[in-house]
This record gives C-alpha cells, structure tokens and sequence, in this order.
C-alpha cells in the first residue's frame, strides 16, 4: 500500500505530557507546517518547556505520537531516531554552551557526533555557521568572554550546524534587553528567509510574539492543555476568553504597542 507523504513539518497527537506520575499536559495535538515561524505561549507554569523537552525526546510523552516530517518519533527505534534527531537543532534558554570549549568548537559538537567529516571540515562548517549569526571574528572566545546575546547566537549557530529543517528554540530572549532581544528576532526570521527553516519558539515575550510569531498555541495550566491556536493578532481582537486576552493585552494593545 502506497503512502502519501506528510505535508506537516512536526504532527503532534493526542501527547500526554508529564514527570513521575504527575500529568503536565494532557491530550495536546497540533501540527506545523514547514516554514512556519511557530510559538508555544502561556503563563508560567502553563508546560511550555515541558512541551519542548517531551517534542525533542529529552522525555517521552506518556500517551500519543510526536511525528517529523510523517515519521514517528517517539515510538522509533534507536537507529531511526537518531537519523531523526540530525533533521532537528535546539537552543536551550540557557544556550547550554560548553565553558571550556571555544565557540568554534561549541558549535562543531554536532559534526564531530553525527558526521564522518574530516576535522578541518568540521571547523570549516563551524565557523561558517558563526558567520550566519554575525560571531564572525569570536570563534576562539570562551563563552565567558561574551555576553548573554552573542551567547545565545552561538548556541544558535550550534543548533544550525547540521542544516536542520526544524529549529527549537526555548525562552531564546530570556534575559537580554530590548535591543538584544529584537537582534535576535531578526536573525530568527533571517534564518527562514534563508533556509525556509521551520522554528518552534518557545517564549512569553510580548514583543517577539507579535513581532516575527506566523501562528500561536496557548497552553494554560489549570487546564492542562490548549486553550487558543492562531495568528497572535487575530487572538488578541477575537479571542472571547479572559486567559487569552490578560495574556496578550499586559500593554494596552497587543505586544504592548503605543
């Protein structure tokens, strides 16, 4: 029998979210088209990085099926996950960069795990990928020697090196300032124009959701699941429940615009 090949980038259904017993989310579907810049929001609290941990196997969902590209991720077995884990990079909220390496060396982690690349390749493509994200001179910097954004560039630039389909970024504007922040949106729609790279962000930030956000989920942790799916503006003026306004109208209008 014949299949017909996902049109979805990332297919979540029915996933059952949770740690020792305890249920985080319960039966959350959606799905993510290729190209989509695509945000998980919500409240402190609400399963936003539990989402995020359970889609890229850090834990596996106690019910339901996390899909890439129409193959199965949670139910694979060893060897096909791991060629699944290759179409995928992540930016942890903390950019989770090795003090003790260089930045070039940072980023070339994944081509030394997942390639049979020659060393000098591997630096090559490294330093490349710190060029993408505007760390062209840093390669030989420690992470302690640069600031929170350009940290957060590097581990982006890491989660770029294998030339990944599908990004993952969690809190990525966790701590930086306005101007920081708004850089790294850019790159991060930059990155799409580029390579028609499908990111999930994972993020609270007012500004960002408005700003570069193509469509949104909204967790809600009494609820244990979603309760608002769409564009943010389209929410923020439609959108008859009380979470989902509080939530997108802390300024006086959407993203706290004058």
């Amino acid at each position: 029998m014949s299949t017909v090949p996902s049109t979805h980038a990332i297919e979540v259904e029915a996933v059952t979210c949770g740690y020792g017993g305890n249920v985080v989310l319960r039966d959350v579907s959606f799905t993510v088209p290729p190209g989509e810049i695509f945000f998980i929001i919500g409240g402190s609290g609400c399963g936003k990085s539990t989402l995020l941990r359970h889609l890229i196997g850090i834990h596996l969902p106690t019910a339901g099926e996390v899909r890439f590209f129409g193959a199965p991720f949670n139910h694979a077995d060893a060897a096909t996950r791991r060629g699944l884990l290759k179409t995928f990079g992540v930016l942890y909220q903390s950019a989770a960069l090795w003090s003790s390496l260089t930045l070039r060396e940072n980023v070339a982690l994944p081509l030394e795990e997942y390639t049979d690349l020659r060393q000098r390749e591997i630096e090559e493509i490294a330093t490349l990928k710190l060029a993408q994200v505007g760390l062209t001179g840093f390669e030989d910097y420690y992470p302690a020697e640069i600031s929170g954004g350009m940290k957060k560039r590097a581990g982006l630039a890491r989660a770029l090196a294998l030339d990944p389909a599908i990004v993952f970024l969690d809190e990525p504007s966790a701590g930086l300032d306005p101007i920081t922040s708004r850089k790294l949106d850019d790159l991060v729609l930059e990155i799409r124009e580029m390579f028609g790279t499908t990111l999930v962000v994972v993020s609270h930030e007012l500004a960002s959701i408005f700003s570069i956000a193509d469509r949104v989920i909204m967790l809600d942790k009494s609820q244990k699941g979603i309760i608002a799916e769409g564009k943010p503006r389209e929410l923020a003026e439609r959108s008859r429940d009380p979470r989902v306004t509080e939530f997108l109208y802390r300024g006086d209008r959407p993203g706290g615009a004058a």
